[in-house]
């Protein structure tokens, strides 16, 4: 995306999970979402999950968002070990560092682009106005149209719009093109790009789509629970050079 320079990624984690396991247990049984996981994201990065459905990816991402905890292991905000059973830290930890983005929008039918945002921001300690978060997603003017107004594309940018006017270190994105056709979820990436090399917000996307990893600094495989391998880019693709 022409215009677009990544921001400089740190070595420092800002989130870190060291030999995080995590079970579900479902009657008589119990399901390994995920298999002593060593992880860390980095400040800036634009780093992908990827892998098959059920490999784990949206359970690492409930942990790395404060949204679950692991059965076994620990998380770590800048070094410091996260509570695991307090709940009104996990609570302040993602109003006060996380952005979320899912496949599906969640934006409430009955306010505008600009209110849902508003949601957002009145509750956030040191928020962007939520008008500059619809300029930075490209959707200014549309700021008072409905849900039900805008496509599917512009609804996962209000989305976007939403999490990041918090001003989140982290933004935590779950298929978020996943419910898009291709120029629609292409669209998205460009967001996503943008907002990581403006704001300087470290994002991880999951996808189950191999091509969307070009864009990435670093690309995590996980399989089976367990984290396969790690690549890193020379060079990131902007999501106009993504085909797929």
């Amino acid at each position: 995306m022409p215009g677009i320079v990544p921001p400089t990624v740190s070595t420092a984690p800002i989130l870190r999970l060291e030999r995080v396991t995590k079970t579900y247990v479902m009657g008589e049984v119990e399901v390994h979402a995920l298999r002593g996981v060593d992880f860390e994201l980095r400040s800036g990065e634009m780093l992908v999950l990827l892998g098959p459905s059920g490999s784990g990816k949206s359970t690492l991402l409930n942990i790395l968002g404060g949204l679950d905890v692991p059965t076994k292991g620990s998380v770590y905000l800048r070094g410091e070990p996260m509570p695991k059973g307090d709940t009104d830290w996990l609570t302040e930890f993602r109003r006060a560092h996380v952005g979320f983005v899912f496949q599906f929008y969640n934006l409430i039918s009955s306010l505008t682009a600009l209110e849902n945002v508003q949601l957002v921001t009145d509750i956030a300690p040191a928020p962007m106005d939520p008008r500059e978060a619809l300029e930075l997603v490209g959707l200014g003017p549309r700021a008072n149209h409905f849900p039900a107004q805008l496509s599917g594309g512009e609804q996962q940018r209000v989305a976007i719009a939403r999490a990041v006017a918090k001003r989140p270190e982290v933004l935590l994105c779950d298929e978020p093109t996943g419910a898009l056709d291709v120029e629609t979820g292409r669209a998205v990436l460009e967001t996503l790009a943008r907002v990581n090399a403006d704001l300087g917000t470290a994002t991880a996307v999951i996808t189950h789509n191999a091509a969307i990893a070009g864009m990435a600094d670093r690309v995590v495989h996980l399989a089976g629970g367990t984290i396969s391998g790690v690549d890193e880019n020379e060079r990131r693709l902007t999501p106009a050079e993504i085909s797929w």
